[in-house]
Formats: structure tokens, C-alpha cells, sequence
């Protein structure tokens, strides 16, 4: 009975022995925190085991040696003072031994103090943008794992979501800060091998640091579940011996004055559409396609359509100023950034004329230029998204005293009354292209975010009330104002759809005059 106890017990010490060759176990890294992290990793283990070893032991024994069929008669007694003292200061001690080398090395991972360089790590679904500090040297890395592997259409390889078009650049023997942060939602930047795994909040600055001892490739992902296309967002760093990284970061230089230089030039080029076509196809797949589906279907209730959208039908100012700055409130991001003016301007006429919109727009790089200084003389630039005017009356200009003998003509506000059906009818149009990102299709929002409008406080309440919010907004959450960017016409159609929609069934029914006269 002993040897099989003896074996039982080798058993249970083992797999601790052996656990630096398991496939499964923490990796030791390539920098000395990494290093001191699977220390510690181990340390914690081992006692684990042993805390098991023995706690186990004496079960066994126990049950083998004081059972019922040997005549052991269980013993009578209340408490213990020496046991009580045992099982409070036995503990107390094995947790002070691991809080020791835990916080030795937890101090360690927290100090970015004298570093060599510093690099800003700004994550945005579903890509990374890193800003070396001092060197005007900035890029975005993008997943480059082909479409088809994803689709399952083609074999997939060793790096299958693994691998991006620009890694992130960094020289061995330095110690690199980074400084985390997003542009929406909370993402987590996470290479194993470095042991660094970071929260990147919105709005917030959080550091860490790694100084790496072996060139080579390391990969990581976004850890933090941040949205549909989470796991497409990976993480790649090359580490360089010091000399090649300097090299590297002098050639980046140089291919960013390149770049700048090709970006003024291409201001005077006009490109065909077939060209701008070709091209935009491009950029759109590798861009846009994650969020509005390769055939510009979008996700209904997520992100629009644009085949046939109000986007694709308004001014084209007014499109390639939301591919400029993006839209706020919505997953829209700017692109003024990530994208030349040439590639904008292709991706634009891209998406006018796909999907059977055929605009006939052609857009070239000055145009794009145009919109982001605020040239737009020549083109009309409504805002973007903004659907246009479904029904309006022709109305009479007049003239408006502007100075002692100069006038202004000024187009009157369209008041005219609808029926509820045409307001209903309208109010969706506008709806779809405004409020939907947030309040989604079904108007049921997004719990705990953006708040459901079936049957809530606003739908119930007061048409007033109602009005105000749509017009001015509500300071502290994300509903933005819209007196700016809608008209009147427009907010009393919204009003009077979110009000009979999705089963609310008011009844109410706004008028343009109003949205106009609220507040007067």
C-alpha cells in the first residue's frame, strides 16, 4: 500500500518538475520582466503543488490508515489551540513569502522611468497607430492577413491573423516606453513575449515599458473584447540590433518626406476613373470593407449601407468630408490621417459609383483637398450624411438687410405642414441616416450605452421635451445636438417616427412650425 502511495505522490510532484518543458506552460519571453514574471510563475507553482502534496498526502493516509475496517475509532474533541494557531500562521507566512518576489517584480513592470524612446500606442477598430516621440516618424498597422484565408476560400498560413502590413519597429538593449490610449472603445495591447499587456482607455494615458534582449518577431493581439472584428487586430513588433534599428528609422524619415512630397504632387494630377476606380476598389477592401461589407451592404442596425444611401446621393463635399473627420456618436472614424488625399479621393469614387450607384462622380486629389482647408466654393458640402430634402416647396428667396446698402438672400425655413404618413415616411429617412449607429433599427439601442426608445421616459413624456433633446442634446451622454444639422422639417419628422414606431403608437404627430417655434 505504500509503494502505491509513494507513487501517488511522484505523480501529483511531476508535472511541477517538468512544467518549463511543457508546451502549455508561461514562456520565459525575451526581456529580463518577462523573465521575472515566469519566475514568479514558477515559484507561485511549486508551492501550489506542494500545498497539494501535502494537504492531499494526509487525506490519503488517513483514509487508508484510519478507516473503519481497521478499527480506528475518530477521536472526541471540541477545539484546538495549537491547530488554530497552526492553520492561521502557517498561511500567513506562505502568503507573505509570495507577496515578497510578486511585488518586487509588480513594481518592476510599473516603473517607465529613463527610458530610450518612447512610442505612443493608440488602438481604433480594428487597427494600431504608433507615434515614435521625436522623430516624426507615425503609421498605422493594419491586419494583412488575405481575405480569403478568412473567408476559408484559401489555406490557412502558420501567422493566420498574426501578421499586419507595418510592424512595430524597436531596437534591442533599449528601454521603450509606451504611452496606451484609443479613439473609441477600450482596447489591450498584448505581446506575451515582452509580458506587457496594457489597457488602451479612451481619454486616458496608461504606460508601460519593455527593454528586449533578442532580435526577432514577436506577436500579440488586441486582449480586450473590442467589438465584431476584435480578433482581426493584431500585434506584430520586430526588434532590431540597435544599428539596423537606427538605420531603419532613418530611412522611415526619408520615405515620410517621399510620401509628402508625392502626396503635394498628386494635387495636380487628374486620374481617370478608371484609375480612381482601381484604386479605390483597393483602399475600400483593405479600409472600409470590415464595417461596410465588401458589397457596401453594411451590417443593418450597425453600419449603413452605401449602396443607394443618402451619403452616396448628397453633395460630394459633403461625402468626402465624413471620410475626412468622420461622423461623432457613430463607429465612423476620421481618415485625414491614414489615407492620402489621392487615396481618398479614390475611395470616394469608389464608392459613388460600385454597387450599381453609378453617380458619375469623378473625384480627384485636389478636391479632397479642397474639403479639408475649407475650399469649397465650387462644390456645394451639405453635412455629410445628411439626407436630403425628401419633399420641399419651392419657395421665394428674400432679402435680408445685411449692411447699409448691401443685402443678402437668405432661402426661408421650409414650414409646410405634412400628413402623419409623409412625416412617418420621411422621419425614417432621416432616422436611418442619424440616429440608427446608436439607437439601432429596432430602436431597442444598445443596453448600458445608448438607450431604448421603446416605450421610454422621451416617448412617453412631452412632445416639447422631446423637441429640446433632439435640438440641443443632453450635456454628459453621448446625443449630440442636431439644430445644425437638421432642419426643422427634418426634427419633426425623426419626432414623429420615433414617436408611432416599434409599437410607442402616440399618435402624436410634429409639425416643422413646431420644432421652429419651441422654446419661443
Amino acid at each position: 500500500m505504500k509503494q502505491w502511495l509513494y507513487c501517488f505522490l511522484a505523480a501529483l510532484v511531476a508535472p511541477s518538475l517538468g512544467a518549463s518543458e511543457m508546451p502549455l506552460n508561461m514562456t520565459k519571453g525575451v526581456t529580463n520582466i518577462s523573465g521575472q514574471v515566469y519566475d514568479l510563475h514558477m515559484i507561485i507553482l511549486y508551492i501550489c503543488c506542494a500545498i497539494g502534496v501535502l494537504v492531499f498526502g494526509i487525506m490519503i493516509y488517513s483514509i487508508i490508515y484510519h478507516r473503519k475496517s481497521k478499527g480506528a475509532v475518530p477521536a472526541n474533541f471540541h477545539e484546538s489551540t495549537k491547530v488554530e494557531i497552526a492553520w492561521t500562521v502557517i498561511p500567513f507566512l506562505i502568503l507573505i513569502g509570495m507577496a515578497i518576489p510578486a511585488t518586487k517584480t509588480l513594481i518592476a513592470m510599473e516603473d517607465p522611468t529613463n527610458a530610450d524612446l518612447t512610442i505612443k500606442v493608440t488602438g481604433s477598430q480594428w487597427k494600431w497607430h504608433y507615434s515614435y516621440f521625436n522623430e516624426d516618424v507615425e503609421f498605422y498597422s493594419i491586419l494583412s492577413t488575405p481575405r480569403s484565408q478568412i473567408d476559408g476560400d484559401e489555406t490557412k498560413t502558420e501567422n493566420y491573423l498574426l501578421e499586419v502590413d507595418k510592424p512595430l519597429v524597436l531596437p534591442i538593449n533599449r528601454k521603450v516606453r509606451f504611452l496606451m490610449t484609443s479613439d473609441d472603445v477600450i482596447h489591450s495591447w498584448w505581446v506575451p513575449a515582452f509580458a506587457v499587456k496594457k489597457d488602451a482607455n479612451p481619454g486616458f494615458i496608461n504606460e508601460a515599458w519593455t527593454k528586449i534582449d533578442k532580435p526577432g518577431v514577436y506577436r500579440g493581439q488586441c486582449a480586450e473584447l473590442c467589438g465584431k472584428d476584435h480578433g482581426f487586430m493584431p500585434v506584430v513588433v520586430k526588434a532590431l540590433p540597435e544599428a539596423e534599428y537606427d538605420a531603419w528609422l532613418q530611412e522611415q524619415k526619408q520615405l515620410a518626406k517621399n510620401a509628402q512630397a508625392a502626396a503635394q504632387a498628386a494635387l495636380s494630377e487628374t486620374l481617370s476613373k478608371e484609375e480612381l476606380m482601381a484604386e479605390g476598389e483597393q483602399v475600400y477592401l483593405s479600409t472600409c470593407a470590415a464595417c461596410h461589407q465588401p458589397n457596401g451592404a453594411g451590417l443593418p442596425g450597425v453600419f449603413p449601407s452605401l449602396i443607394g444611401s443618402p451619403l452616396i446621393k448628397g453633395s460630394v463635399a459633403g461625402h468626402i468630408d465624413i471620410v475626412l473627420h468622420g461622423k461623432a456618436g457613430t463607429a465612423m472614424q476620421s481618415f485625414a490621417k491614414q489615407l492620402s488625399a489621392k487615396q481618398i479621393a479614390a475611395v470616394v469614387t469608389y464608392e459613388r459609383n460600385a454597387w450599381g450607384n453609378d453617380t458619375g462622380d469623378v473625384v480627384q486629389a485636389a478636391d479632397v483637398n479642397n474639403v479639408a482647408t475649407g475650399d469649397t466654393a465650387d462644390m456645394s458640402s451639405p453635412t455629410a450624411e445628411q439626407p436630403a430634402e425628401v419633399n420641399t416647396t419651392p419657395t421665394e428667396p428674400v432679402q435680408a438687410d445685411v449692411g447699409d446698402d448691401m443685402t443678402a438672400t437668405v432661402m426661408p425655413v421650409d414650414l409646410t405642414e405634412l400628413t402623419h404618413d409623409e412625416l412617418m415616411t420621411e422621419g425614417l429617412q432621416v432616422y436611418t441616416t442619424s440616429c440608427l449607429a446608436c439607437h439601432q433599427a429596432t430602436g431597442a439601442g444598445l443596453p448600458g450605452v445608448f438607450p431604448s426608445l421603446i416605450g421610454s421616459p422621451i416617448i412617453t413624456g412631452p412632445v416639447d421635451a422631446h423637441i429640446d433633446i433632439v435640438r440641443n442634446g443632453k450635456p454628459g451622454t453621448a446625443m449630440q445636438a442636431f439644430a445644425s444639422s437638421l432642419s426643422p422639417r427634418q426634427m419633426a419628422a425623426v419626432i414623429t417616427y420615433e414617436r408611432n414606431a416599434w409599437g410607442n403608437n402616440s399618435g402624436d404627430t410634429v409639425q416643422a412650425t413646431d420644432v421652429n417655434s419651441h422654446g419661443q
